[in-house]
């Protein structure tokens, strides 16, 4: 762990050595994260772990302003990139599926496991917008916990916050999401 935080910090003040160092040391991890995403989705997906994970990785590194900490921070971002990759990637299908593409072959939504449940990750995606608009640091709670898959002190270490004050911003996140994602509008007949 200490490797990846020097390299980081090395790169991050322009050792470009450490960049070529740094890719074998956290791409297993990556890889996890990436298969952790895309675990739900049908075997022919065109978006594979490996593909994501190197869409991601490269754009970690062509980052200009991030002053890397530590490898919690860097997993955080990754994971941050990861779904952003995943939600332009639905979009892009969800168009297709609209008439927006040549092929009209009718494709699956890109859905994540949440508690046990599949959950459809643009809608996802909307309901941590709408969240962050009430409470950004919760939001990052949430990316973190649940896309970056880092733990609790993990967490904390990122936000240099108390393992306590995480703990109730996942809880009242999760709380927040489920209700968000599971109440239907209420239609007026």
């Amino acid at each position: 762990m200490g490797d990846v935080t020097q390299m980081l910090i090395s790169y991050g003040e322009g050792d470009r050595a450490a960049l070529d160092a740094l890719l074998p040391l956290v791409y297993d991890e990556l890889r996890i994260i990436a298969r952790g995403y895309l675990r739900q989705e049908r075997s022919d997906h065109t978006l594979q772990p490996t593909g994501l994970v190197h869409e991601a990785y490269l754009r970690l590194i062509n980052q200009q302003r991030v002053d890397w900490h530590n490898r919690a921070q860097f997993f955080g971002i990754a994971a941050s990139m990861m779904r952003r990759i995943l939600v332009n990637h639905a979009e892009s299908k969800r168009a297709q599926k609209r008439g927006g593409g040549v092929e009209k072959t009718p494709l699956d939504e890109v859905a994540v496991v949440f508690d046990n449940d599949v959950v459809d990750l643009i809608a996802l995606d909307e309901a941590l917008v709408r969240l962050e608009k009430v409470d950004k640091l919760k939001t990052e709670v949430v990316e973190l916990k649940f896309f970056g898959g880092l733990t609790i002190d993990e967490i904390a270490a990122v936000m240099k916050t108390s393992t306590a004050t995480v703990e109730r911003e996942w809880a009242f996140a999760r709380g927040w999401l489920y209700k968000a994602l599971t109440d239907k509008p209420q239609t007026n007949e």
